[in-house]
């Protein structure tokens, strides 16, 4: 570095072009992939555990890696280093989110239970308990909230701002559930509304990743091991025994309740109603260039 850019607290122009958001972002994402490829190496040299399976070996392992990687890593790129599982108010806030996910579920079901769509028809048992836990809930929590807000809405906000931010990142979490079972364009556009919104204003209200988390996990159990209805197209054993019957647009087919309108109508209002609140405690964030155009105005 020169005696000029030490004189000025100026970073060296490596260190800007890997500080820039959008390089961080694709740097982190990068970093995902090879922790997700070497969880999938550790997880099938893993000693076989009698009620564990290859699924569940993967999620553990991945899941504490993408930990471990955020937290010695991820953390620490970008022009403002921050932890977004620091939070004083980490438990509170995953609880929440956890109550939260499990009444905006229970309210999309009960919705469809009176358009005589969805009906309990005996009782489930608790055999897939433990693999729900860990394959459905926690590492999908985990690991997708690292990434579609950890990682992507954190540094395209930082770039383009919070409505970009929330516009790009519900697509693009949308889209990643094409690769589902039963997936259709609707399922997507769903997702999209319902959970990407959701999430990622749970995340924006909050600048951590705890409430976002909780919903994500106890929306993807509630569904599947409680009410038995397929998680993104995935089928599930629940505690009730449970179909779901009628139009496509009301059922959301083979994908399941996420894809039908009832659920769509429920889960966006909840993610409107979390905008609402970030928008009032100001919680919005400003494009970068908009940021430093204000900054740079000198005082009148």
């Amino acid at each position: 570095m020169s005696e000029t850019a030490v004189a000025t607290g100026q970073k060296p122009l490596w260190r800007r072009i890997v500080d820039y958001p959008l390089v961080a972002m694709v740097i982190a994402v990068g970093l995902v992939i090879l922790t997700a490829a070497l969880s999938a190496f550790l997880a099938d040299r893993m000693p076989p555990v009698a009620g564990f399976t290859a699924n569940m070996r993967f999620g553990v392992v991945c899941a504490v890696l993408l930990i471990i990687l955020y937290k010695l890593v991820i953390r620490h790129l970008g022009e403002h280093p921050r932890d977004d599982y620091r939070d004083p108010r980490a438990v509170q806030r995953l609880l929440i989110g956890i109550a939260a996910g499990f009444a905006v579920f229970s309210i999309a079901v009960a919705a469809a239970a009176a358009l005589g769509v969805y009906r309990i028809t005996g009782p489930g048992d608790v055999t897939d308990l433990l693999p729900a836990l860990i394959s459905s809930a926690m590492f999908p929590a985990v690991s997708e909230e690292l990434v579609f807000r950890g990682i992507l809405f954190r540094w395209i906000e930082e770039f383009g701002g919070s409505w970009v931010a929330l516009l790009l990142t519900s697509v693009f979490f949308g889209a990643s559930h094409l690769l589902n079972p039963h997936a259709s364009a609707i399922a997507a556009i769903g997702i999209a509304f319902e959970a990407g919104v959701m999430l990622g204003a749970a995340y924006m209200l909050t600048r951590s990743l705890w409430l976002p988390m909780g919903i994500h996990a106890a929306w993807n159990f509630a569904q599947g091991e409680i009410y038995d209805i397929p998680v993104s197209g995935t089928p599930v054993h629940g505690l009730v025994t449970a179909k779901l019957e009628g139009p496509p647009v009301l059922t959301g087919a083979g994908f399941g309740l996420e894809a039908s309108l009832t659920a769509i109508v429920v889960a966006t209002l909840f993610g409107i109603w979390l905008v609402w609140l970030a928008v009032k405690r100001d919680e919005v964030m400003a494009p970068r260039w908009v940021r430093r155009s204000v900054n740079a105005t000198p005082a009148a």
